[in-house]
């Protein structure tokens, strides 16, 4: 079992930047897949970015794509999401999730089983 909390959220303005920040806990040896997720209100979650077990290789949403950057440290256990550019529309609750099964990455929310708690990113105009 892995668990995980999320850190980082906050209030930025547009054009802004955040870093988001989630550590794993518990079965860490486990090869897994990370990503993040996001849910706004009244809306469904969406996919924000993903990274395999070994680092090499990230997935990320179309309208992310160039402005959000996910890395994994290994050392700390950690997964971030570096956020610049923020707009209003990234205004959302952000996810962490693990990907016990498998070590690759996926934009699909079924494909992972573990996930954090969330944390709110409010981008005003």
């Amino acid at each position: 079992q892995v668990q995980l909390v999320e850190s980082g959220g906050g209030l930025v303005q547009a054009g802004g930047s955040l870093r988001l920040s989630c550590a794993a806990s518990g079965r860490t040896s486990s090869g897994y897949a990370m990503g993040w997720f996001r849910q706004a209100p009244g809306k469904e979650r969406e996919f924000v970015a993903s990274i395999t077990w070994t680092g090499t290789s990230t997935q990320y949403g179309d309208s992310m794509q160039g402005r959000f950057t996910i890395a994994r440290n290994y050392t700390s256990n950690t997964i971030s999401l570096q956020m610049n550019s923020l707009k209003v529309e990234d205004t959302a609750i952000y996810y962490c999730a693990a990907r016990m099964g498998s070590r690759w990455y996926s934009s699909r929310d079924r494909d992972y089983d573990t996930w954090g708690q969330g944390t709110q990113v409010t981008v005003s105009p």
